[in-house]
């Protein structure tokens, strides 16, 4: 009976503490309100369409995944023939790729500032990026913002130009509550 009351009691408490683990964790979903633009001299516009999950919790940043795809096709510029060009194969070519993605690989905190490292995916092309984060808690889940740049040719969205800048300053602020 011994024999059988140890393995027991040892699984009993493995699957325990991955049960506390997992209840620990905020398990977030992106929610309405969310801002994600991309500004230079010209263009300059916004994503409309964004999904995302988010795991966070701050006592525990190994444990943390950020997981977000913007729908190509819902990009706005604010003038309808640059909407339509930014869609086509020499921009964003939303036909063939039609979701920018990042997925989170590790998250660390420097004083007041997180920084989430991850695979952005444009166009068919993944660079890894270094994504300063501010979070706010909110509620139930928590407020991010930030910006950071992103150089276009590298994800071979239009080509080189003396007219459209190749870096993009992305902003972003999303809420994500549980």
């Amino acid at each position: 009976m011994k024999k059988l009351f140890y393995p027991v009691l040892a699984a009993i408490l493995l699957v325990g503490s991955a049960w506390t683990l997992s209840t620990s964790l905020d398990k977030l979903k992106v929610v309405e309100g969310y801002s994600i633009a991309f500004k230079s001299k010209d263009p300059s516009g916004t994503f409309k369409k964004m999904k995302g999950d988010i795991q966070f919790d701050e006592s525990d940043l190994a444990s943390c995944k950020f997981d977000l795809s913007f729908e190509v096709s819902s990009i706005s510029t604010g003038n309808g023939m640059q909407n339509k060009k930014a869609l086509t194969a020499e921009w964003f070519d939303a036909a063939k790729y039609p979701q920018i993605t990042f997925v989170s690989t590790k998250v660390e905190k420097s004083d007041n500032t997180y920084y989430v490292t991850g695979n952005l995916k444009m166009k068919g092309v993944t660079k890894e990026y270094k994504i300063p984060v501010t979070a706010s808690k909110k509620g139930t889940g928590f407020t991010f913002t930030g910006k950071f740049k992103v150089n276009r040719i590298d994800f071979k969205v239009g080509k080189k130009s003396d007219v459209v800048p190749s870096y993009m300053e992305i902003n972003y602020s999303m809420t994500a509550s549980k």
